[in-house]
Formats: C-alpha cells, sequence, structure tokens
C-alpha cells in the first residue's frame, strides 16, 4: 500500500504540484518519500529519502527539483529493507531513461529476480520487487526494440508492457517517467490496486495527472478523468496526448481492504464511494447489533476511520453516538508502523478517554478493523480504567485469518488475533464483553451496492482466495519466512496456539 503520483505536460515547475500531491496520499505510506522530475533539457532531478514529505521536502531542496514533468512516490514497506536506498523511484538508463515507482505487491519476484541475475546479468541493488518489475519493463522494451528495429516509441512501449504483464504476477499500480516518450502508467490485469486519471485545462493546454487516489487532485485543482482499467495502459506522451492501449485481459476486482481502511473516506475508487461504503459496512453491522438485544448505553467510534461506519450502527439501533475517546493528530497510523512493539508503544500516545463518557456506562466500540489486535485490546483497558460498566466490540470488517500477499503487510496469519480463534475466544481474549464482525456476505454487498459492473472483490485476508491464481501453502510459508515480517506472534496470546 504505497501511494504514486505523476504529472505531465504542464507548462511550469511541477514539483511543489507533487508535493502537494503526495502530502494527500501520505496516509498510503510513512516510511519514505521519493521525487524525480525531468526538465526541457532532458535531465532527471531525483530526491528521496526515509520520513514522511514535509520531512523530506523542504522549501530549499524542492526547488532543485526543475521540470514540468515528473512522478512521486510514499513508500509503505511490505517487501524490501526499511533503509533509504529502497525508497522510490527506481532508475534504469536503458532503453531511453527510466523512472518508475509502483504500488502493490509482485508474488513471482523470487522467480523473476532469478531470470534478471542469472540471464539478463543484471544487477539488483535492492532488495525491493519494484526494482525488479522495472528490469523486466526495460528488458521488454529492449528486446522489442531488438526484434523490430523500426518500431516507434509509443508502439515500442505499449509492446513492451504487454510483455512484461505476460510474465509479472500480482498487484501492480506503475507509473513510469521516461525519457523522450512521456508519462506511461500501468494496472494489472485485476486492478487490485487504485490508479486514477485527472486532468486540469490551463490557457496553455490539457495538463494530464495520475495518482493512487483522486484525492490528489484536489489541492492542485485537477478534475477526474477516470480510473485507469485493469490491464490497461496509458501514455501522456510530450505534446499533450493520453493514449491507451488494453495490453491484457482484464477483469476488475479491486481490494476490498482499500474501502475498510487503508483509501480516505473522500476518495473514489473504481467508481466507489469509499465514505458510502463504509456507511454501508454499519448499515449491516448495525442490524446484526440490533437483533443482539444487548443494552447499550452509547456507540463511540475508534478515531477516525471508524466514524462513518460508527454514525451508521447508531442510526440503525437507534442508541446514541458518542466521541469518548480523542485521537492525537501527530501520530502515524499504529497498523502501518513496521514494527509489533512499535504499535504497541504508540497506542496510549496516540488515545486518550473522556472519561465522562464512559463513567457506569456500557459502550459499544466500534472499528473499521481489527487485524493484530494490539491497539483494541489497549483500547478496551483503557475504556475499564475511565469506568465503563461493559464494554462491547464491533468491527466493520470481518476477521482476518489469512494473509495478504497483494500489497498489504499482513503476510503471516500468525499475527493475527482471530488466527485458530472463534469470535467468542477473540472477545476473550482482547477482554471485551461481547464482539461483533461484519460478515463476508455484508462486506462484499456493502461494496458491490456502489457500483454493480464489479463483479468481484479481491478479499484473501477475510475468504483465503487468491484471485491471481499463483498462491499457494508453500508460496505463503515462505512469505512468512523470508520477507520482511513481523516475526513475533502479538503479545496478547502467549498462551494461546497457533495453527
Amino acid at each position: 500500500m504505497c501511494g504514486i503520483f505523476g504529472i505531465s505536460n504542464v507548462k511550469r515547475e511541477v514539483a511543489c504540484d507533487i508535493y502537494e500531491a503526495l502530502l494527500m496520499l501520505q496516509h498510503r505510506g510513512q516510511d519514505a518519500a521519493g521525487m524525480v522530475t525531468l526538465d526541457a533539457a532532458k535531465r532527471f532531478h531525483e530526491l528521496k529519502d526515509k520520513g514522511l514529505v514535509k520531512d523530506v521536502f523542504n522549501e530549499t531542496n524542492i526547488h532543485h527539483l526543475k521540470g514540468t514533468t515528473g512522478i512521486g512516490h510514499v513508500r509503505y514497506p511490505t517487501a524490501g529493507s526499511l533503509c533509504a536506498k529502497e525508497a522510490q523511484p527506481f532508475f534504469i538508463n536503458a532503453p531511453f531513461g527510466i523512472y518508475l515507482v509502483h504500488n502493490g505487491n509482485i508474488t513471482n519476484t523470487e522467480a523473476l529476480k532469478t531470470n534478471i541475475l542469472t540471464n539478463y546479468r543484471r544487477h539488483l541493488r535492492t532488495t525491493s520487487d519494484s526494482e525488479v518489475l522495472l528490469n523486466i519493463l526495460s528488458d521488454s522494451l529492449y528486446q522489442v526494440f531488438k526484434k523490430h528495429p523500426q518500431t516507434k516509441d509509443v508502439e515500442a512501449i505499449f509492446q513492451g508492457v504487454i510483455e512484461t504483464m505476460k510474465v509479472v504476477k500480482g498487484s501492480y499500480s506503475v507509473i513510469c517517467l521516461i525519457d523522450n516518450v512521456g508519462l506511461l502508467a500501468f494496472r494489472d490485469p485485476f486492478g487490485i490496486r487504485p490508479l486514477s486519471i485527472g486532468v486540469r485545462e490551463s490557457a496553455s493546454g490539457t495538463e494530464w495527472a495520475i495518482a493512487s487516489e483522486d484525492v490528489a487532485f484536489h489541492p492542485i485543482e485537477f478534475q477526474k478523468v477516470r480510473d485507469v482499467k485493469p490491464g490497461e495502459a496509458v501514455l501522456i506522451t510530450p505534446d499533450g496526448k493520453m493514449q491507451s492501449r488494453q495490453c491484457s485481459v482484464g477483469k476488475l476486482c479491486p481490494c476490498i481492504f482499500e474501502y475498510i481502511y487503508l483509501a480516505r473516506p473522500d476518495s473514489m475508487l473504481d467508481g466507489i464511494s469509499v465514505y458510502k461504503t463504509q456507511m454501508r459496512f454499519g448499515k449491516f453491522l448495525g442490524e446484526q447489533i440490533l437483533k443482539s438485544g444487548l443494552e447499550i448505553d452509547s456507540i463511540m467510534p475508534v478515531p477516525d476511520s471508524s466514524r462513518p461506519a460508527a454514525l451508521e450502527v447508531s442510526k440503525v439501533t437507534g442508541i446514541k453516538y458518542r466521541e469518548g475517546l480523542v485521537k492525537s493528530r501527530y501520530t502515524g497510523r499504529t497498523f502501518i508502523m513496521s514494527e509489533q512493539n512499535e504499535r504497541a508503544r504508540s497506542v496510549r500516545r496516540k488515545f486518550n478517554t473522556i472519561p465522562l463518557e464512559f463513567r457506569n456506562r456500557n459502550v459499544l466500540l466500534v472499528d473499521d478493523s481489527i487485524v493484530r489486535g494490539t491497539t483494541m485490546k489497549q483500547i478496551i483497558q483503557m475504556c475499564r480504567e475511565a469506568g465503563a460498566k461493559k464494554v462491547y466490540v464491533a468491527s466493520a470488517a470481518p476477521p482476518v485469518r489469512f494473509p495478504n500477499v497483494y500489497g498489504v503487510d499482513m503476510p503471516t496469519k500468525q499475527e493475527f488475533v482471530a488466527n485458530g480463534l472463534s469470535e467468542d475466544e477473540i472477545g476473550e481474549l482482547l477482554g471485551a464483553d461481547k464482539i461483533f464482525y461484519q460478515t463476508v456476505e455484508d462486506m462484499i454487498k456493502a461494496a458491490h451496492e456502489g457500483n454493480e459492473q464489479i463483479d468481484q472483490f479481491e478479499a484473501s485476508c477475510f475468504d483465503g482466495h487468491y484471485i491471481t491464481g499463483d498462491i499457494d501453502q508453500a508460496y505463503l510459508e515462505n512469505l512468512a519466512s523470508s520477507r520482511r515480517t513481523t516475526k513475533k506472534v502479538d503479545e496478547i496470546r502467549p498462551s494461546i496456539p497457533v495453527s
């Protein structure tokens, strides 16, 4: 879950526009940020480092990023190490000179890497799957020109993407800045990770932008045109024309976790409002809670992303809505912190209670999802310390029981609080008096209502079905042992055997 952005054919410097867009995508990655621009003299200007966007770029260094075309990236690491050299964009000098940013996760990285090292005789500078993807794209373009030297650049680019999609498996939304050719974007054949196209009409002509989420367009006054289709490649040429090509047979299966937690509520992904979907999660959850007959005094969200669901739970049940938890605005998102102990330390820095809302009351906490459980266990304890009589918990998402291999940092099921446990056992482990989970069926129904043309969502962390068809038990076992994973089981379940 990274954030990517590209902008092209602008008649003025674009570094500040990229900066503004990356700020809007900061929720998609907090580990590192990077930017590269291309000026009129065909020189690239690059800056990337660990840290938040506001820390990597400043008033001094951003003015060195000259150019009217550029791309940017915010990193959330699911593969590779945490050092600064893993930050994107990545560069390869032939053909043309290509910079690439990538959101997603390549599932056949090891096989591709072996091919690159042994057959291509190339050197890889990082452990990132994004660098592997860049090398595959580069070699595909090289082979097109080798076999057909007279191929025009634009046609060669599309043919290169076609060949790349034949061999690369997994999830990928990609933006490339290619010298003398333009801004290229493409999306995997399942459209697992989002990618949107925006436009801005100015006196000097049509300007284009491409982003992980359309919220990136607002501060720079671009308007969304559409989403990149699954298996489609889009090329913005230096003269400002957009060309597209269907490079692989596509079937749209967007990641359901984008609507639960990853994307901002003000985003529209593949025709579906994230905010409206979260409200529908709350509607279905509220109906389930209403049937329980529990005596509940107030509904409270775990801020911020669960507010739409919690408000709808309150509406359906008729139970008053209250804000009992206050969130600090200056700590990171604990779910995407890289280490388990860092997530645990962060919870009490991140949340505080309003005791008057808990004292002698039965409260229902609504959260968007419960993955590892560390945050929720500590929040429940804080609610009891504030005087709550009963603490019930409702998750707008079903129990997370399976690893995610498509770009969300959930690589091993041993990390999940729901692993091997019933819902009652989960509630007991967390310290809740009762726990409610969304059903998989209602979750899919809530998202499907936003765009009935989508037949299937990528929901593998809930149902164990991996849509790319290349994931087996051996892959998952290797994933758990070889990638940068949180190697510990949550401290909240030391006596629970894991399966």
